[in-house]
């Protein structure tokens, strides 16, 4: 349950991290531990590299090419974007992980941040749509990616959800549907592998007390739940948009606050 649960969560914009805390919480389980937490990213991983593995190898032959030859190309000025976004959450993870794990991780929490975010993506979808001229994935701009960047580190907070905030500053850019989800899910690969590190790291004092079958399992069902919801979220997001997701949203945090009251 919890590896479909984070291959479903992970890319939509609905907040995995809000989504692993429930079954503890609601369903009295036993916390799933760090070592599962890091079988069932390592699964989220593997299914959204393998889903851009085109564009990550264009990224890279165009970030070869710059670096030995000097040679600009849309390949790696996107991959310069991509590095700007992701300092801003890598240094706020660095910074205040440890805060806000002690802190926020509560229903409460992942109700109020799942609305207040949920109505956020609503404006920027509704002031993407708006716009006579969408801006071209090639045009986004430094300072663009920067304010992505940014945004991406309010997904600390637990269901605040780190796609549908990236989405949210993209589409305020003025990127369509489609590009602010492709970049997003760009960015989601050093963040991914960055807090599987760290979970790593935290791992080597806690007990291992999963076997290895079980985890190989998890990480499986994590990737392929992953590279299916990515495949179909991609094939709807033009024709449905965003709206049934912040619909949800709204319903999910409002059922957490009754539930809580």
């Amino acid at each position: 349950m919890l590896a479909v649960l984070q291959g479903l969560t992970e890319f939509l914009p609905v907040s995995s991290s809000g989504h692993l805390l429930l079954p503890a919480a609601l369903l009295g389980w036993q916390d799933q531990g760090l070592t599962l937490d890091i079988a069932v990213h390592l699964g989220t991983l593997v299914a959204v590299i393998l889903y851009l593995r085109r564009d990550l190898m264009a990224l890279a032959a165009g970030s070869c090419r710059w670096l030995l030859k000097r040679v600009e190309s849309d390949e790696s000025r996107l991959a310069l974007k991509l590095l700007v976004a992701t300092l801003p959450a890598g240094l706020a993870g660095l910074a205040l992980r440890a805060v806000i794990e002690a802190n926020a991780r509560s229903l409460a929490i992942v109700a109020a941040t799942s609305i207040i975010f949920a109505v956020l993506l609503w404006l920027a979808d509704r002031s993407g749509t708006r716009r006579v001229n969408a801006v071209p994935f090639s045009e986004l701009t430094v300072p663009g990616a920067l304010f992505i960047g940014v945004a991406q580190a309010f997904a600390l907070i637990p269901g605040t959800s780190r796609s549908g905030v990236t989405m949210t500053a993209a589409r305020f850019l003025g990127l369509t549907r489609e590009d602010s989800a492709r970049f997003s899910f760009l960015l989601s690969i050093p963040i991914i592998l960055a807090s599987g590190l760290a979970l790593v790291g935290a791992n080597r004092t806690a007990s291992a007390a999963i076997d290895s079958m079980t985890l190989g399992y998890a990480a499986a069902v994590s990737a392929l739940v992953a590279f299916l919801t990515i495949h179909f979220f991609m094939r709807l997001l033009p024709r449905v948009g965003v709206l049934p997701f912040v619909i949800y949203r709204i319903l999910f945090g409002a059922l957490l606050l009754v539930w809580l009251a």
